[in-house]
């Protein structure tokens, strides 16, 4: 069968099977390679509905059909290619319906740096916007359940998805919102493909209800599996199927429409910086900075502050003239502190407020209390930054260092598959030491940073992965990382979701009775795994090996 000619006939957007363009979708900013046969950029959702038919009429004949729908192909973990059918949603699929102070309306395509254009003209905020803000979409945002650098203070995008669009596996798009007891008896009452899931999914998560209670991961953020736990409340009798699909990667269902809660921008912002030579003091210092609740709490290491000095010159492209000749100058105050030595790791700790004295205070207060510590702590040095213009110095190092490593970097590339793990901030002085052997022992050249509050760390090793010897690393230790995450109770993924490179792993995060749950779900809402295989709680490591990348 010829998928693109029989797609045509009901397909009124683009339709596209050029080697190039083919070529352009096998890869997202993750490690692996998936060719599509054809790539769509559907008008609508009627596209996608007529897609999802297509495949499922033809499904039981031509069992390679799939669905993998994409936007700006930002993801990290594999989740945005596949080997048949992509969809890009993100060239037609992309109007802002509406924005006020309190909600949004909008598509799924739509790019995070426009939709925060609009927010700021209402002085609102979707607070859970990742590192990668500049590049990503608000659809991509909510499949992976995106959290970053204000998750510490308003908690990720599960918390702001009021309501979505989804079309299902039958082909019909479906309106999810959250629904009372009485709401959901109604639904469960229907007589179809609707009524049927809802019922069974109800019914498998009441049946189970305290042993899936009991999975949720005990970390402040998480983007594992499906979060079955938080579906179904008894306590409040709320019955929510948006949580479902809020971090599905789009195996379940394909998002074609996105209703938001947002909260009111802060007027001002500014960081406190802290130079740390080494990390033995973390147990104590943690908890200190957070007792003044501030709003960000971040942190990068020397490789990270090295290479950004290192391209300075890229930060041109990237920030334009105006704002780049704006950090020259603001980096002569750290330049100042690398006098005296260069840390090992930076911390930001950013306060929020409405007027700049209030946040100048606040800054202000954690310096003194941190001060008396000094010589205990080992702090080389402090940089008060009390404005957001003076602190966009180390946001910029801290957002853009990804991009840098994976354009600038030529003889080594990023190799994300142990960069994305939650250890609860506690732990921190035990398991920062034994990562950091794990990364000697397999020799990994590796930047870190991350969101130090929420003890979520990005670890993007540089590796060769055209050398036999350099892919032979990969396994043995990501599971040498896993099991030490999991060892001080964390989570392998807090923001990046699980894709190819971690889905294999979600037996060690859960065990077999809760993945079982969840491939329940998967096959409920898919029987016939249209959706983005290989994914998820359909991944399987010997397929994601195979298919890493043979260059870059």
């Amino acid at each position: 069968m010829n998928v693109q000619e029989e797609l045509a006939k009901i397909f009124k957007g683009e339709l596209d099977t050029s080697d190039e363009t083919r070529e352009f979708y096998s890869h997202d900013a993750s490690l692996f390679e998936l060719k599509p046969e054809v790539v769509g950029f559907p008008k609508d959702a009627e596209d996608i509905k007529n897609t999802v038919k297509f495949v499922a009429t033809h499904k039981a004949a031509y069992p390679e059909l799939s669905i993998t729908p994409r936007s700006r192909g930002t993801d990290m973990s594999g989740a945005a290619i596949g080997q048949s059918i992509v969809l890009d949603i993100s060239k037609y699929m992309n109007a802002i319906h509406e924005v006020t102070s309190e909600t949004a309306h909008v598509q799924p395509g739509v790019l995070f740096k426009d939709f925060d254009a609009r927010t700021i003209e209402q002085g609102s905020l979707l607070p859970s916007y990742p590192a990668s803000r500049d590049l990503a979409s608000v659809g991509g945002m909510v499949n992976n359940n995106s959290g970053g650098e204000k998750s510490l203070e308003y908690g990720k995008t599960d918390k702001y998805v009021m309501e979505l669009k989804v079309v299902l596996s039958d082909g019909n798009e479906y309106t999810v919102h959250p629904l009372n007891r009485d709401e959901l008896n109604a639904k469960m009452a229907q007589e179809d493909f609707e009524g049927e899931v809802y019922r069974r999914t109800f019914e498998l998560l009441d049946a189970h209800y305290d042993e899936i209670q009991a999975a949720q991961p005990k970390v402040s953020k998480d983007s594992t599996g499906y979060h079955l736990w938080s579906v179904w409340n008894r306590e409040t009798g709320i019955f929510d199927l948006t949580q479902l699909f809020v971090g599905a990667q789009g195996t379940l269902g394909i998002v074609t429409d996105i209703k938001f809660r947002l909260v009111p921008r802060r007027s001002h912002s500014g960081l406190l910086i802290l130079f740390l030579k080494n990390t033995n003091e973390l147990g104590e210092l943690i908890p200190e900075v957070l007792k003044s609740r501030p709003a960000t709490f971040e942190s990068f290491d020397d490789q990270t502050l090295w290479l950004s000095i290192r391209f300075m010159p890229s930060f041109l492209k990237m920030l334009g003239p105006v704002r780049f000749i704006k950090l020259l100058f603001s980096l002569v105050t750290t330049g100042v502190q690398l006098l005296r030595g260069v840390p090992k790791l930076i911390l930001m700790v950013e306060f929020n407020g409405n007027s700049e004295a209030e946040v100048r205070q606040k800054v202000r207060e954690l310096h003194m209390r941190l001060k008396k510590h000094r010589v205990r702590y080992e702090i080389n040095g402090f940089e008060e930054t009390p404005t957001e213009g003076k602190s966009e110095k180390f946001w910029v190092m801290r957002r853009y260092s990804f991009q840098i490593l994976r354009s600038k970097v030529k003889d080594k590339h990023t190799a994300p598959y142990i960069d994305d793990f939650v250890v609860p901030p506690e732990h921190l002085p035990e398991f920062l030491p034994q990562l950091q052997k794990i990364i000697k022992k397999y020799k990994l050249f590796a930047t870190i940073a991350g969101h130090m509050g929420d003890g979520n760390f990005h670890v993007i090793p540089l590796m060769k992965i055209e050398d036999p010897k350099e892919r032979a690393k990969l396994e043995p230790s990501m599971r040498e990382v896993n099991e030490l995450v999991l060892h001080y109770g964390g989570s392998i993924s807090g923001e990046h979701n699980d894709g190819m490179v971690r889905g294999p792993w979600l037996q060690e995060m859960y065990g077999t009775s809760i993945l079982g749950y969840m491939k329940e779900v998967k096959h409920l809402y898919d029987p016939q795994n249209i959706f983005n295989p290989k994914k998820k709680t359909d991944a399987d490591w010997d397929f994601s090996f195979s298919h890493i990348r043979k260059s870059f």
